[in-house]
């Protein structure tokens, strides 16, 4: 591929998404001394995921908002309306009164590899003019978010500028298709920043839609990988699991028998080495389905029944 054939894929990419790509203004009414209160807003990016008036940005870029005014880009301006929003993958769907809007073209975000440009396009620091566009890699794939309360598991690493604003806005492969959703930077780095796999986010964005909020299973427990070192301070066989750090009193995992210091092997037919396999596995089976649990206490096989639950306080991630 010539530079100037790489070229007209960039430019041909940028043209497919620009007309769904929008800007939401988050409004929020604060007290004044004076005039008993003045609006304050900020605003994030937003792409049109359905026709109808449905479009998926960040959990944060709502937030808090009083109301939401959403741009489109062909210059109309829309209240819209929070239809459901989830703190722990930082997602929300935003429903606007329109029809007829060009929806985006969701991509395969699980056949990315590390090396393949990608495309950052959203409202950087409001600038005005239409959306920015920066170019960089997928730097990296299935990294947890540095200091996230929640195991924030799975996010692709590009260096493709993203700056305040650019929140909610897509991240493109050069056939212009969304593989996923730019939700952060780290501000002391240069040159890393994150997006929330497509594929993750086509899941989140159905149940957002239909009951407005993610329903998670949950059976109470608190886990640590199994690394040598973990494994030589309990005495532990050094062998693949999860070492069970605490258990939730009353919790799903407290009614099944399974305590401190046994070592999780197994979710249903499930094998768990790690805790994003964790949270896949239970992600398979419903809330109320009553769960084989694969364990080792003392070297010993160990099985348990657990009633999965919904988590009962959602999770956030910063």
């Amino acid at each position: 591929m010539t530079a100037l054939d790489l070229e007209d894929r960039i430019t041909a990419a940028v043209e497919t998404i620009a007309p769904s790509v929008a800007v939401v203004e988050s409004v929020r009414e604060r007290p004044g001394r004076r005039l008993g209160g003045y609006p304050h807003a900020a605003a994030g990016s937003a792409v049109i995921s359905g026709r109808d008036g449905r479009l998926v940005t960040n959990h944060h870029v709502v937030e808090g908002a009083d109301r939401l005014v959403v741009r489109l880009a062909d210059g109309r301006e829309l209240p819209g309306t929070v239809i459901g929003s989830d703190p722990a993958t930082d997602l929300a769907v935003v429903q606007v009164e329109a029809n007829d809007l060009p929806a985006a073209t969701w991509g395969d975000s699980e056949a990315l590899r590390v090396g393949q440009i990608v495309l950052a396009v959203g409202n950087a620091l409001g600038l005005p003019g239409g959306p920015t566009v920066s170019l960089g890699v997928v730097s990296a794939l299935g990294r947890p978010l540095p200091g996230a309360d929640f195991v924030f598991e799975g996010l692709l690493q590009t260096d493709a500028a993203i700056n305040p604003g650019n929140s909610g806005g897509p991240l493109l492969d050069l056939g212009g298709r969304v593989v996923g959703i730019n939700a952060a930077v780290i501000p002391f780095a240069q040159g890393v920043g994150f997006a929330i796999p497509i594929h993750a986010v086509a899941r989140i964005e159905a149940e957002l839609g239909t009951r407005g909020r993610v329903v998670r299973p949950w059976i109470g427990v608190s886990v640590a990988e199994l690394g040598p070192d973990l494994a030589r301070r309990h005495a532990l066989v050094p062998r693949s699991g999860l070492w069970v750090a605490e258990v939730v009193a009353r919790s799903p995992a407290h009614r099944g028998g399974i305590r401190p210091g046994d070592l999780l092997v197994r979710i249903g037919p499930f094998e768990v080495r790690t805790v994003r396999e964790l949270l896949e596995s239970l992600a398979r089976f419903p809330v109320g389905a009553d769960l084989g649990v694969g364990l080792l206490r003392r070297g010993e096989p160990f099985t348990t029944t657990v009633p999965l639950q919904e988590a009962p306080v959602p999770v956030a991630a910063r």
